[in-house]
C-alpha cells in the first residue's frame, strides 16, 4: 500500500504568509500523526502560467504537478486569507480550473485568515458552500484565526491549536486513517 498524502492550498499572495504558516501547521499535525507525507504550496507557487489558465492543462509543467498532488492527496486542508469578506479571487480561480467531481468524498479541512474576528464567518458563509458544489467531504469543525492568533508569523493561540486538532482528528477518522492521539503538534 501506498502511503497517504495530506495536501494543503493557501490562497495567499504575500510573502511570508500566516495563511501558509496555518495550512502548513494544520497539514503538519495530519501528517504526523498519520506517517504521511505532506506538500502545501500557495497560489503564488503556481506561477505565470496560472492566472491566465482557463483548464488545468494551460498550466505549465510545474504548476500542473501542484495540482496533481492537491487532487491525489488522501486529506485536504485549504485555506485562504479574509479579502472584503471572502477568499481570494485565485484561490477561487484555483478551484474554478478542477473538474466539479475531483473533490467528490474527500475530506476537507477548511480554515481562514483575517485581520480581526468580524471575518470569521468566512469558513461557513464562503468556503463551506464552495466545497459543497464539489461534493467534497468538509469536516465539521473549521478553523479561522485572525491576526491576534500569530506571533512572528506562527500559530500561538492554544485555543485556535485546539480548534485545529479537532478538525484534524476529524479528517482522519473520515479518511479511515490511524489518529495517533500522543504525537504533539
Amino acid at each position: 500500500m501506498s502511503k497517504k498524502l495530506v495536501a494543503g492550498v493557501s490562497g495567499n499572495l504575500t510573502r511570508p504568509s500566516k495563511t501558509k504558516a496555518f495550512i502548513s501547521h494544520i497539514v503538519g499535525d495530519i501528517a504526523d500523526r498519520t506517517s504521511a507525507a505532506s506538500s502545501v504550496f500557495d497560489i503564488e507557487d503556481l506561477g505565470p502560467s496560472f492566472p491566465q489558465a482557463r483548464r488545468i492543462g494551460d498550466l505549465d509543467p510545474s504548476a500542473r504537478n501542484l495540482v496533481e498532488q492537491f487532487l491525489s492527496a488522501d486529506i485536504v486542508v485549504v485555506g485562504s486569507p479574509t479579502f472584503k469578506g471572502s477568499y481570494t479571487g485565485l484561490f477561487k480561480h484555483f478551484f474554478d480550473l478542477l473538474d466539479p467531481s475531483s473533490l467528490r468524498g474527500k475530506p476537507v479541512v477548511l480554515a481562514a485568515t483575517g485581520g480581526g474576528e468580524r471575518h470569521a464567518l468566512i469558513v461557513e458563509h464562503q468556503l463551506r458552500p464552495l466545497f459543497g458544489f464539489f461534493e467534497a467531504l468538509t469536516m465539521p469543525t473549521a478553523i479561522y484565526a485572525s491576526d491576534k492568533d500569530f506571533a512572528n508569523g506562527q500559530l500561538v493561540s492554544e485555543a485556535i491549536q485546539a480548534r485545529a486538532r479537532q478538525a484534524v482528528a476529524e479528517a482522519c477518522r473520515a479518511a479511515g486513517v490511524p489518529y495517533s492521539v500522543g504525537l504533539a503538534a
